[in-house]
């Protein structure tokens, strides 16, 4: 077994309210965080400026890769609209601005593939490179925005069948702003419910371009959000692949019941797996 020295430490997806309750343990370690109070369309709308500023306020002696998960709701970042790509566009800048003034280096966006994409894309000639061209007219502006402050925009698998896919379009921008991001919980539906390989495939699939990990546990038919060890994902496996890696990803226990968290880190403590 490593030395406690050698483990990763694991850190947490928390909303400002969850935050303060996990405050001390946070800033112990200064673990990895990342914010989840910025992807909804009325926050981003409203007065998110003073939200920023309790944050700011709770992370007082905080050095840690914080982050945040940007918006998502009610679209994907492959319209064919170009209306709704420009929406699409508008959104993500918002997020960035949020990152710029809380001082996140981190932004969560959503693949923008699904099943329907893994049984079809193939059928249609040219239909992967139109993707990518829809995607870097959706996000152009959003990737130098990044750059421009230091900012990596993450792409978190959600109905991904194919690890590789969403690691492609990464690396279609080379850009050190756009990497990869897994869901383990995401990706053990998709083991589970279409027939995807599991978790740990797609941490070797990501392999170095892997910048940021949520951590959560389902039973392989929806998308529970559960702590680790409440399902039925193999982290040993998982674990392995991630200490293959060079590239430090971010490790973030992301799940639903947010005020009992420090329970799946310890799961995964006893597995001799984190810190």
């Amino acid at each position: 077994m490593p030395a406690l020295s050698d483990l990763p430490v694991v850190g947490a997806a928390l909303t400002s309210t969850t935050l303060a309750l996990h405050r001390n343990w946070i800033l112990e370690r200064q673990r990895d965080l990342e914010i989840q109070d910025f992807f909804e369309a009325e926050t981003l709308d409203g007065d998110w400026r003073a939200r920023v500023e309790l944050i700011r306020k709770l992370l007082d002696g905080y050095e840690g890769r914080l982050g945040i998960h940007g918006p998502f709701w009610g679209f994907k970042i492959d319209s064919q609209d170009p209306l709704i790509r420009a929406v699409v566009t508008k959104r993500l800048l918002q997020g960035l601005e949020v990152c710029e003034a809380l001082g996140a280096t981190q932004m969560v966006i959503h693949s923008p593939y699904s099943t329907w994409d893994y049984n079809n894309l193939d059928i249609n000639p040219g239909a992967r490179t139109r993707v990518i061209e829809r995607v870097h007219a959706t996000l152009g502006d959003v990737v130098k925005r990044a750059e421009g402050f230091g900012c990596e925009l993450v792409i978190e698998n959600i109905e991904d069948k194919d690890p590789m896919d969403r690691v492609q379009l990464a690396n279609s921008f080379a850009s050190p702003a756009v990497r990869v991001s897994l869901d383990t919980g995401h990706a053990n539906y998709a083991h589970g419910s279409t027939g995807a390989p599991p978790a740990d495939f797609y941490v070797d699939a990501a392999g170095d371009a892997l910048a940021h990990v949520h951590l959560q546990d389902t039973d392989g038919y929806a998308d529970r959000h559960w702590l680790p060890g409440e399902g039925n994902i193999g982290w040993p496996a998982v674990f392995r692949a991630l200490g293959r890696l060079s590239s430090r990803p971010r490790l973030i226990i992301e799940v639903k019941d947010q005020t009992n968290i420090r329970a799946g880190a310890a799961h995964l403590e006893a597995l001799g797996l984190v810190v």
